[in-house]
Order: C-alpha cells, then sequence, then structure tokens
C-alpha cells in the first residue's frame, strides 16, 4: 500500500529537510503533495533516506496506484527479494534497462527482438521536433538507443527518399506515445511498417521527461532494449548485459559503417519537382572540382550538399590511406561524419589526415571529420557528459560574432586546451561552451562539429561547403 505524500515527507525529517535531501524547493513538495506522486528520479534518495520499499511510493507501478501503469511509465528498481518486482505490468509488452538495474516498461513497436537477442548501446537522447527517420538512418548513431524528446513520432510516416544511409546502425528508439499512423502526402508506409522491415525495435508509453533528465543528470547510460514475441524477460539476464556493456569509449564503430569499395556521387540536394509533386534530386553534370570523402560514416545529404556546391565526390572507405586518396588526384580533401570514439578510429585516419595535409590540399571535416582533423593537428578529444543530439543548437561563429540554429549528433568533443599553435578556436556552442570548430590556416583546413547540411535541421550553416568550394577556386585561379 502505498504512503502519501506528506507521510514520506515527514519521514524525511519535514518540509525543509526533504527538500533539503531531494534538491527541490519548497514549492516543488507543496506540488508534490497537489499531485499526490513524487518523481521517480528521487525515489533511490528516498527509498536510501528511510528504508522503504518501491511498493511504499506514490505513483510506483508496484504500489497499485498508477490506472495505466504502461502509459508514461516510470521506472521500477526490481527488488532482488521480491520476484514479483520482475514481472512486467500489465499491458507492458517491451522493457528497457539501463545499466544501473533500473525496468522502464512500455509497448514495444517496430521489430521483435529475438530470445537471447535484446538490443544493448548507449541510451541517448534527441531534441528534434522532426527527421526521426534521418535520425534513425544517421550512421553516427551506430551504438545507440536513441530517445525522442518529442512526443509525435511516426505523424509523417517514411519514405526512401528520407534515409541517410542504406542501412540504419542505431540500436533502437524510445518515445513518450505510441507511434502515430503517417497524415502527410510523402508517406510511403507507417514508420512502424519502416522499422520492421529495417529490423528496429522500439518502445513506447516511457516517461521521456524523466528518462532525459536520468541521461541529463547522470550521463548516457548503457542500456537494453528487448520486445520479444513470447513477451517473457529474463530480467537478470538483462540487466547483466546492459551492465556488462562496455560504452562508447574506445570503440571505433567507423568501420562498420563505412563503405567497403570506393565509388563516385552526382546526386544533388532535393528540389520540388514538376506534377506529381514529388521532390526530385538532380545530378551534378558539370563539375568544376574533384573532392574525394572519406566515409567514416557519411550521411547522403552531405554528399548531396558537396555536388550542389559545384564538385565531382569520389567516396573511399574510412581506412584509406593517403595514398589511396592522392591517388584520385583530388582537389580537396572531406571528412565525413561518423559514430564512436575518435581517439580509436585516429589509429588509421590520422596518418591518412596528415599525408594528404603534407601536399597542401584543402580539407573540410564535420563531425567525427573535424574531432580527427584536430586530432592530426595535434590536439585531444574527450566524451562528453550527455553530448548534443538535435536540431536547435545555437552555435557563435567567433570571427563574424553571429549565431547559427544548427543540427547536432555528437557524444565527444575538442578539447581547446589542447590545440596547437596554429590553430584557432572558429566557433562555440552557447548551451556549454564546448568546442564547435577549428581552423588551421597554415595547414589550410577547417572543420566543424555540427551538422552544416542538416537533414533534418536548419540550413544556417550550409554556407559552410561553399567556403570549401572557394579554397579550391583559389588554387585553381593559381593555375
Amino acid at each position: 500500500m502505498p504512503l502519501a505524500v506528506n507521510d514520506i515527507v515527514q519521514r524525511l525529517g519535514g518540509p525543509e529537510a526533504a527538500a533539503r535531501l531531494t534538491n527541490v524547493s519548497l514549492e516543488a513538495l507543496r506540488k508534490w503533495k497537489q499531485a499526490g506522486t513524487i518523481p521517480s528520479k528521487h525515489w533511490r534518495t528516498i527509498l536510501a533516506a528511510t528504508g522503504l520499499t518501491l511498493s511504499d511510493m506514490p505513483g510506483s507501478a508496484l504500489s497499485g496506484s498508477v490506472t495505466d501503469p504502461v502509459s508514461k511509465d516510470v521506472p521500477t528498481m526490481p527488488d532482488a527479494q521480491n520476484p514479483a518486482s520482475l514481472a512486467p505490468p500489465e499491458g507492458a509488452t517491451a522493457v528497457l534497462v539501463l545499466a544501473d538495474g533500473s525496468l522502464w516498461w512500455g509497448r514495444g513497436f517496430g521489430a521483435h527482438t529475438p530470445e537471447g537477442g535484446a538490443r544493448v548501446g548507449e541510451v541517448c537522447f534527441n531534441t528534434g521536433l522532426t527527421g526521426y527517420q534521418e535520425t534513425m538512418t544517421d550512421p553516427s548513431f551506430a551504438g545507440q538507443i536513441v530517445t525522442f524528446t518529442f512526443p509525435h513520432i511516426g505523424n509523417v510516416g517514411a519514405n526512401p527518399q528520407d534515409d541517410e544511409a542504406g542501412t540504419p546502425a542505431a540500436r533502437g528508439l524510445v518515445t513518450a506515445q505510441d507511434v502515430t499512423e503517417p497524415s502527410n502526402w510523402r508517406a510511403a508506409r507507417s514508420f512502424v511498417a519502416w522499422l520492421q522491415a529495417m529490423d528496429l525495435p522500439g518502445i513506447g508509453g516511457i516517461d521521456t521527461r524523466a528518462l532525459t533528465m536520468r541521461i541529463r543528470d547522470g550521463g548516457a547510460p548503457s542500456g537494453v532494449l528487448a520486445f520479444p514475441v513470447s513477451g517473457r524477460f529474463d530480467i537478470p539476464a538483462l540487466q547483466a548485459q546492459a551492465a556488462a556493456w562496455p560504452g562508447l569509449e574506445g570503440m571505433d564503430l567507423a568501420k562498420e559503417v563505412s563503405c567497403t569499395q570506393s565509388y563516385e556521387w552526382t546526386e544533388t540536394v532535393w528540389q520540388w519537382g514538376e506534377a506529381p509533386a514529388l521532390e526530385t534530386g538532380g545530378h551534378q553534370a558539370a563539375p568544376r572540382h574533384h573532392v574525394v570523402a572519406v566515409d567514416y560514416g557519411a550521411k547522403r545529404n552531405i554528399l548531396r550538399s558537396l555536388a550542389s556546391a559545384g564538385c565531382r565526390v569520389t567516396v573511399v572507405p574510412a581506412t584509406a590511406t593517403a595514398e589511396d586518396i592522392l591517388r584520385h588526384q583530388p582537389d580537396g580533401l572531406f571528412l565525413s561524419n561518423g559514430p564512436g570514439d575518435p581517439a580509436a578510429t585516429a589509429a588509421y585516419a590520422v596518418p591518412a589526415i596528415q599525408g594528404v595535409m603534407a601536399t597542401g590540399l584543402p580539407i573540410f571535416g564535420i563531425c567525427l571529420g573535424h574531432q580527427l582533423l584536430a586530432t592530426a593537428l595535434g590536439a585531444k578529444t574527450y566524451k562528453l557528459d550527455r553530448g548534443h543530439r538535435g536540431a536547435n543548437q545555437p552555435v557563435k561563429d567567433l570571427a563574424t560574432g553571429k549565431v547559427e540554429i544548427t543540427s547536432q549528433n555528437h557524444g565527444f568533443a575538442v578539447d581547446d586546451n589542447s590545440l596547437p599553435d596554429g590553430v584557432e578556436v572558429s566557433h562555440v556552442s552557447l548551451f556549454d561552451g564546448s568546442n564547435e570548430g577549428i581552423r588551421a590556416p597554415g595547414s589550410r583546413a577547417f572543420s566543424v562539429q555540427y551538422h552544416p547540411e542538416a537533414s533534418p535541421g536548419p540550413s544556417d550553416s550550409h554556407h559552410l561547403f561553399h567556403r570549401f568550394v572557394a579554397m579550391m577556386d583559389a588554387d585553381k585561379a593559381k593555375g
């Protein structure tokens, strides 16, 4: 039987003591009493301080006080002495298990996970209001389970044009609400049908605000998403799997998502077509420059943006050497986005970048390419506590003073303090002050941490592709 909020506050020593212990205001306590529940993120602190059990907490799925235990589900901390705490609540068909052992029950959708084949990865959150399909197919999300903070997922369906890669690299997704049926003229099929075709599981009915705050306050945890056909869950095994996963630090994932052989790219960015009104991608028939793009997990819209800027693009694998790159006789080198720890990918990427840099070719990098360029110049990288993922990230250009709203997806950053002489900070995040760009005039190289190609997101920074092209224009003007 759950206790009343006021009874729990008194057990904590009264309102002032409870507010200090849980790090909230007295006004927040008043709202708890008014709502008759306590936010789940405070449960562990309260249980440790009072000796109460989860079933004593108002709002717990175990307390019986939640009329719909799966809708806006809150996490439960299983009691090893109470086998009932491992059973799914009524209506739950999927579970997200974090490395701390907490269970986030919900309704599964998309592809089922096979017995013993639950998806494990880093649980992150994305604040974008659009572009769920582009997000799930962005290779930079390899090894991650994506929590969407925006509730309306699925409302525009899915279509082939919005895929950013042929095969999604993300491990799964988490939503607050059930995925909606499509209501958009571009939809070729529902998002659920698309997920099933792509073998991607999802879980809905989760309190994504609570999960996002958990990530914000404690960093991105490892987690396991299980959606078995049988409806049976081996919770101890899932908890052990989540706890054992080592995390993204030290992982080289670029090799997993990169192409395995070189290819040419000529498709340009989408344009409104003739009747029937569909987007159509043109082709670059008269390129001014030849760019080699190293594929560490390149998004298609980056390649389209390069082609639209006047480039013939040759894409090479992540493991390409300087000799492999220079054999194509490029006018410039592009370093793509990608997943994983840049320090791990640097083992083979940095020698190649340094080899090309020595020739004086212009170099432009994005996301992981930015981190690898910085490493090649002598800087170091580090893992962010919570990462930047979304399409509303403000970045300041230090040269112009202008602020651009950018699309971002990264969990690592360049350490400003490690930049050597001759390498300048060009852009900074207005969220946390972390590095968002560098330039090295002596090496004819520049890079940004964010995504100027958007897809999804704003196009404030698309001019950077033309900056890269202007460097190659200058070379040709010199003869």
